[in-house]
């Protein structure tokens, strides 16, 4: 069985920063890929990063760029998502995803097999 534990939301206040981590257990394959999405209330769903660590390709979304850096540490099935520079406009739920056997994919991905629950990250002005 495969879970996704996100861990390291929080209150922040802007211009500061926060960590966030993704652990995956239970994938058979090395090769797979986590992405980082967030909810604000009242607002769709958006996708913040992506990492593979097929190939090590990473992306970001607009919105993030040159302030979220993405990293993985491969062996252990984490995830990390350094965010600097938070404004408000940063808060919300953040999730991340996750899926397997992504030796002949980059990022961006457009699918996910498996997500967590979330954590509430919470930029104040």
């Amino acid at each position: 069985e495969v879970h996704v534990v996100e861990s390291g939301g929080g209150l922040a206040q802007a211009g500061g920063s926060l960590r966030l981590s993704c652990a995956v257990s239970g994938f058979r394959f090395a090769d797979y890929a986590i992405g980082w999405f967030r909810q604000a209330p009242g607002k769709e769903r958006e996708a913040v990063s992506c990492i593979n660590s097929s190939d090590g390709s990473t992306s970001y979304g607009d919105s993030v760029k040159g302030r979220f850096t993405v990293s993985s540490d491969n062996d252990r099935y984490t995830a990390y998502l350094q965010m600097d520079s938070l404004k408000p406009e940063d808060t919300a739920v953040y999730f991340c995803a996750a899926i397997e056997d992504t030796a002949w994919f980059s990022c961006p991905l457009v699918k996910y097999d498996y997500w967590g629950q979330g954590t509430q990250v919470t930029v104040a002005s």
